[in-house]
């Protein structure tokens, strides 16, 4: 059975279609999927950007030069304002180095260089200067450590967008699917009404000869003429219902009106029994909403860990040794020359004996805050306790959503085959009755009764099929596994 319908465009594209490449056009052309795929970029940006948290930051500042020339307000101890003038120049570079440490303290390594000209009291400073700075919170130890949280955050956020991807491409597989047999139905059912349309011609025919012959009666021969118009209409109808479906279906996979679709299909099924307990454990190792819960009963945990960890002892230790070097605290002439200063103050950094130094531990104790942190930790314990129950409910709503369908589906193919016979049944059935009719041993009103329990066989059928067809689909991306190819949907 083949659908062939072509608009005409200047750039219209052609497809060839059937059901694996309609999905697959699908996945690469509908906006849904290509809204998903931008939104797995963003988590897997932000993961990589929690990672690169764990890792060594260099920076440099350079100021090459800043020019400073103004006139200050400036007051002495009289309280008498004078104005003043400056007139400098300053050049510097700074390198710091930041290595972020798991237990979410960092240590840091500050060097810089500068020099600065006094144009205004000719003189030329300049300074060498290095620390190594150690910085710890003291919570994190026992309590809430921030940046392996945040890292957690990332990869569960992550590993849901990812998920999510899948769950909505088995989404618009089972769509693309319901889609795709909606258009097989209309041409199926235009071509049911075509076949009727022939057979009303050809009873019309048969009994206009009789009514010339004065075998029938003319209420007769007028009511075949009035089947033969509504079969005609019918099979109009089935056209224009033809023509909007395939708009419809063009819609779902992302292609122009203008394209050219030919499709192509047969009637074809597999024979698949399901276990149901099979289903169900299928479903409850795969399904997203399950993993989905899981990730938000961790988020919850996390989120007690960081609220019990705000009405606790909170401090950081902090450690700092750094040596300077400059060419004094006036500096020297403007004459001198900038390799002789800095020679000074290299000088003045080497010959420094002993480095300055700061060590300090930082504490807040939380004394009174009127239960405040008590009742946010018990609200978030609660929270958890639902999303506890959630998680509970998702897996029976699971269980008994995937036992249903199995049913339904073992039922649905059981009336499919019942119905395969039926259509042989009431194909041999009309051609003994409109053998009988014309031979003139019944009339039209028996004719067309057969006529429409044909048609009635031929739609039963197809829409047993297509419900087949898409429980199948809905079975696949509701345990995430291929019955049909015996195979796991990755």
């Amino acid at each position: 059975m083949a659908l062939t319908c072509t608009l005409p465009a200047i750039f219209a594209d052609t497809y060839q279609l059937d059901l694996e490449k309609s999905i697959e056009i699908a996945k690469e052309k509908s906006f849904d999927m290509l809204r998903l795929k931008q939104s797995l970029k963003i988590a897997e940006y932000n993961l990589k950007s929690a990672t690169s948290k764990f890792k060594t930051q260099i920076d440099m500042e350079l100021v090459v030069p800043s020019i400073n020339r103004a006139i200050t307000p400036n007051t002495n101890d009289q309280g008498i304002t004078t104005l003043q003038k400056t007139n400098y120049t300053r050049n510097s570079g700074t390198l710091n180095i930041i290595q972020p440490l798991p237990t979410d303290g960092n240590i840091t390594v500050e060097s810089s260089i500068s020099n600065r000209d006094d144009f205004q009291n000719d003189k030329r400073s300049s300074q060498l200067f290095t620390s190594l700075q150690l910085t710890q919170p003291i919570n994190s130890l026992f309590g809430y450590n921030n940046i392996k949280a945040q890292y957690k955050q990332a990869m569960l956020a992550y590993e849901q967008s990812q998920k999510s991807m899948k769950r909505e491409e088995l989404n618009l597989t089972y769509n693309v699917t319901d889609a795709f047999f909606s258009m097989i139905s209309v041409q199926k059912r235009k071509e049911i009404a075509g076949l009727n349309l022939d057979r009303q011609k050809e009873a019309y025919t048969i009994a206009k000869n009789k009514f010339d012959a004065g075998l029938i009666k003319e209420v007769d021969a007028l009511q075949m003429e009035v089947d033969l118009a509504a079969a005609q209409n019918d099979y109009d109808l089935a056209l224009v219902n033809q023509s909007s479906t395939l708009n419809s279906f063009k819609a779902v996979l992302g292609l122009l009106l203008t394209d050219s679709v030919t499709l192509s299909s047969e009637l074809k099924y597999n024979v698949v029994i399901i276990d149901p307990k099979e289903a169900v454990e299928l479903a409850m190792k795969n399904r997203l909403e399950i993993r989905d819960q899981e990730i938000k009963i961790e988020l919850a945990k996390l989120k007690i860990k960081q609220t019990k960890a705000a009405g606790m002892v909170m401090g950081s230790l902090i450690a700092n040794i750094q040596k300077t070097g400059s060419n004094g605290s006036q500096g020297q002439p403007l004459s001198n020359s900038l390799n002789s200063t800095f020679n000074t103050s290299a000088t003045d950094y080497l010959s420094r004996r002993s480095p300055d130094y700061v060590v300090g531990l930082n504490i807040k104790i939380p004394i009174l805050d009127w239960g405040d942190n008590r009742a946010q930790v018990s609200r978030t314990k609660a929270e958890l306790q639902q999303d506890l129950y959630t998680q509970d409910e998702t897996k029976r709503n699971i269980e008994r959503e995937v036992l249903n369908l199995v049913e339904e589906l073992n039922s649905s193919l059981k009336r499919l085959q019942l119905l395969e016979k039926n259509v042989l049944v009431a194909e041999k059935s009309f051609e003994i009755t409109r053998q009988r009719f014309s031979d003139g041993n019944i009339d039209s009103q028996a004719l067309a009764l057969e006529r429409e329990r044909l048609n009635g066989a031929y739609t039963s059928h197809l829409s047993a099929y297509i419900n087949y067809q898409l429980m199948l689909a809905d079975i696949m991306r509701k345990t995430f596994f291929d019955f049909q190819r015996d195979k796991a949907i990755n």
